[in-house]
């Protein structure tokens, strides 16, 4: 599961919410789909040269990420680089171009955990659940410390 962290949460939710006002996406294309909508954000890269990167070599999101070296230089790879040092895994981004991740959908009521990956509308359920789900990983990280009040204290 990604590292959670204030900046890819914020990600997640830009990427659901621009997919809600109509941004780009069809799921066969590198740069519009599941996972080029969040590299977009991630990257500030547009879905084009996404997808040109990925041309580069062979194959889907799933595949690209199997053959992932981030010493390589390939373009492709630099992007993969750029979403893992964000917080992601590289199963992450396997289980977003599928909606697989079985975390995230166990936070939904069984009958609407099978999300269809390539529906715009199920990216975005995805995409907030997950935010979700890691800002409450965050927030169980951040300890506060024991705040102990001086009630003998009066003030002047």
């Amino acid at each position: 599961m990604a590292r959670p962290n204030p900046e890819l949460i914020d990600a997640l939710r830009r990427t659901a919410r621009k997919l809600t006002e109509g941004a780009p996406y069809q799921w066969g294309h590198m740069g519009g789909c599941n996972c080029g909508n969040l590299a977009q954000e991630l990257t500030k890269l547009t879905k084009d040269q996404i997808h040109a990167y990925a041309m580069q070599r062979y194959g889907d999101w799933n595949e690209q990420v199997q053959d992932y070296c981030p010493t390589s230089r390939m373009p492709i790879d630099v992007v993969i680089s750029e979403m893992v040092n964000a917080g992601l895994s590289l199963e992450d981004l396997k289980n977003l171009e599928k909606l697989s991740d079985k975390q995230i959908l166990s936070r939904f009521p069984l009958e609407k955990r099978f999300l269809k990956h390539n529906q715009r509308d199920d990216v975005v359920v995805y995409l907030r659940a997950w935010a979700d789900l890691l800002e409450e990983q965050l927030l169980e990280m951040i300890e506060l410390p024991d705040l102990h009040v001086d009630r003998s204290y009066t003030p002047v």
